[in-house]
């Protein structure tokens, strides 16, 4: 998959936010609704100039923009329109309590958000969950997954990822070598330790593990996983992967959530 590292929804340039919030509140006052000016506004405008917009709404009016928008819209529409007006982290956290609500767990939604994480993020998403939810995201998460798959991702949750950017060629080749013999070289995983690596190195510790891994046994990580790993695990770990391909090949922090149909920019 091509990951493309140039926005498809840039800032506008100049922004008028008097002139958004008459049109927008124009296109749903009265009988009808004007779909096409909401697509043309909200569509073109960057999330926090939506925020922008959203306030100087609430200010003018005196009326939600979110509650309007969804006073008149409806279907996936609707859900586009309302993900595009939410901050990004309120966004992650609403999919997050999603993936997790009633019966039954959407796993490759929790997989897709926090594999892809960085510490900063993480901190940023579990104060956000359990100032929306009045619950800690941890606990949540733990209620609803299990095994290797609940540590892995307990790990992330609770921030034990190194700093961005931190590396440690030595120690790359080292964790190169116990990702080998947690694995190939011997009968059977010891999962732990693909958890304990995977977890907490950096994500360019990781690129430098698995550049190392390949050197030392002659399969790509991903191989390895895919011999080693079943279920959740093995699509958690695989959705590291290739989020660090596309740094390495795009340059750019992208998040790679494919399953997810709606992120707002």
């Amino acid at each position: 998959m091509d990951y493309d590292p140039i926005p498809t929804v840039v800032p506008a340039e100049p922004l008028d936010v008097e002139a958004d919030t008459t049109n927008l509140r124009a296109a749903m006052k009265g009988f009808g609704t004007d779909e096409q000016t909401i697509i043309d506004i909200i569509t073109a405008r960057s999330n926090a100039q939506r925020q922008l917009i959203k306030e100087n709404f609430l200010r003018e009016y005196g009326r939600d923009l979110i509650d309007d928008l969804k006073s008149e819209l409806g279907g996936k529409f609707e859900d586009a329109i309302i993900a595009l007006m939410m901050p990004p982290v309120k966004y992650l956290c609403t999919q997050l309590h999603r993936a997790m609500a009633g019966m039954g767990t959407n796993e490759s939604t929790l997989v897709e958000i926090l594999c892809t994480k960085s510490n900063e993020e993480m901190v940023e998403i579990v104060k956000c969950y359990e100032d929306m939810y009045d619950r800690p995201l941890a606990e949540h998460m733990c209620s609803e997954t299990s095994g290797h798959f609940r540590r892995l991702l307990t790990l992330i949750v609770t921030g034990v990822r190194d700093p961005v950017g931190a590396v440690d060629a030595q120690k790359a080749v080292e964790q190169a070598q116990q990702l080998y013999s947690a694995g190939e070289a011997k009968l059977g995983t010891d999962e732990e330790v693909f958890n304990r690596i995977l977890a907490h190195g950096s994500f360019a510790q990781l690129r430098l593990v698995f550049d190392d891994y390949k050197q030392l046994s002659g399969q790509t990580i991903e191989q390895a996983i895919k011999h080693e790993m079943s279920g959740e695990l093995h699509e958690a770990m695989m959705a590291i992967v290739p989020y660090l391909d596309s740094i390495e090949t795009k340059g750019v922090l992208a998040l790679v959530v494919p399953k997810i149909a709606y992120y707002p920019a």
